[in-house]
């Protein structure tokens, strides 16, 4: 859920000349490449959790390691040919692991999530590709106010569950709660169109080629933040 703290075009002026440019066509390889990578480590602790073996410590490992790497390379981005492959990994051991406890209790809504989390991707794509959408900056600034909201509240909510605590209506299945989890999936989905914007801005401006990589990166969170709410949002409805 971190938002990407850097900006295309904000290149020491000296260097440009040194670097290799960012292509639209290499920025798509980069983030194929760092799916693939989730999916690796993401069908391993899927497996194990089938095969009944322990997975917890693989869970704790990929959060928090995910977490530690993603914060490193939003504020390192020339680190990110070699963080982001790093986070990819990490990150599937996480979403591997929450994909099959969701799983296990309601067959088939990891099948479900993985499609409508791609659906959601390529649909916005066609959407801001026809210039549907502009992203002027009121809607980036609406778009990631209401990002650091959500995240403020999850954060309360961690705090809260250390005194056995919860904020009101977050976790639960009632329709305030499923509404509350539509609205939270309705502004990940609007990151992506930030993405977007920041990949096409990034072309445009010819950003170094390492910029690929950060932009790849920055589409990986917000597709598995939305691929995780879009699973928390289906086990509400089938609750």
């Amino acid at each position: 859920m971190p938002r990407k703290l850097y900006r295309w075009g904000c290149i020491e002026p000296e260097f440009h000349w040194l670097q290799t440019k960012a292509s639209l066509q290499g920025t798509v390889n980069k983030t194929f490449i760092l799916l693939v990578l989730i999916c690796v480590t993401a069908f391993y602790t899927w497996n194990l959790y089938y095969e009944g073996k322990e997975i917890h410590g693989l869970l704790l490992v990929g959060v928090i390691g995910s977490l530690i790497v993603s914060l490193f390379t939003i504020f390192v981005p020339r680190a990110a040919p070699f963080s982001a492959p790093l986070y990819a990994l990490l990150e599937g051991l996480a979403l591997g692991g929450i994909s099959a406890m969701y799983e296990d209790k309601y067959s088939g809504i990891a099948t479900q999530a993985v499609v409508l989390t791609f659906s959601v991707l390529f649909a916005l794509l066609i959407v801001y590709k026809l210039g549907w959408i502009k992203v002027t900056r009121n809607f980036r600034i609406g778009v990631l106010s209401a990002t650091l909201g959500i995240f403020i509240v999850y954060l309360v909510d961690l705090v809260l569950r250390f005194f056995g605590l919860q904020v009101p209506y977050l976790h639960e299945t009632g329709w305030l709660g499923i509404l509350i989890s539509l609205v939270i999936v309705g502004v990940a989905a609007l990151n992506l169109v930030l993405d977007f914007a920041f990949i096409e801005r990034g072309v445009n401006r010819r950003a170094p080629k390492y910029m690929e990589w950060y932009a790849g990166f920055g589409l990986m969170i917000t597709l598995v933040w939305l691929y995780v709410e879009i699973l928390r949002l289906l086990s509400k409805i089938r609750r």
